[in-house]
């Protein structure tokens, strides 16, 4: 396992404005732009709607809903762990995929959709990922959102991906 990326702490710059801008850069260069795979399928990102002039995406992995049945994406608070941590989304995601140790994968259905949940078990982090099978195209995974783990969710995904592995094959 290669070790975590630094921290982007938000002391080192002159100001939230300044700040976001270079988060917002970084996750351009390492996640948006670097054309990561997962399990050999393309990594993509939403870009719209854009909120205040950055891509739907990168808000999902740095801010969170003040309700979880707010869905208005201007009303997203910003998360200070989240942004510190913007780095660890394409190295978690590679980490995963290569197997490295304290990093697993399993599936989980959310409605209708099957998502990919990958938890960096050591650091409490986890990155969600949509599985958007080929219907008129190529398939790939959309990254939907990263985040901390509290406890309770910690036992949570425990259970599910303990679950999830004993459903499958050799």
């Amino acid at each position: 396992m290669t070790p975590a990326p630094d921290l982007i702490f938000m002391n080192d710059f002159p100001g939230w404005d300044a700040y976001e801008d270079a988060i917002y850069a970084i996750y351009l260069e390492t996640v948006a732009h670097a054309r990561l795979t997962f399990r050999s399928w393309p990594l993509r990102v939403r870009f719209n709607p854009e909120t205040k002039r950055k891509g739907h995406g990168f808000w999902h992995l740095v801010s969170e809903a003040p309700t979880q049945d707010n869905r208005n994406e201007e009303e997203r608070i910003p998360d200070l762990r989240r942004c510190e941590r913007v780095r660890w989304v394409a190295w978690c995601i590679l980490q995963a995929d290569a197997g490295a140790p304290g990093f697993s994968w399993w599936e989980n259905e959310r409605g209708r959709d099957t998502h990919v949940v990958i938890w960096a078990e050591p650091h409490d982090y986890a990155v969600v990922l949509g599985k958007r099978p080929a219907q008129q195209g190529r398939s790939f995974y959309l990254l939907k959102t990263a985040y901390c783990l509290r406890s309770h969710a910690i036992r949570k995904f425990t259970k599910e991906r303990d679950a999830w592995r004993a459903t499958q094959k050799d």
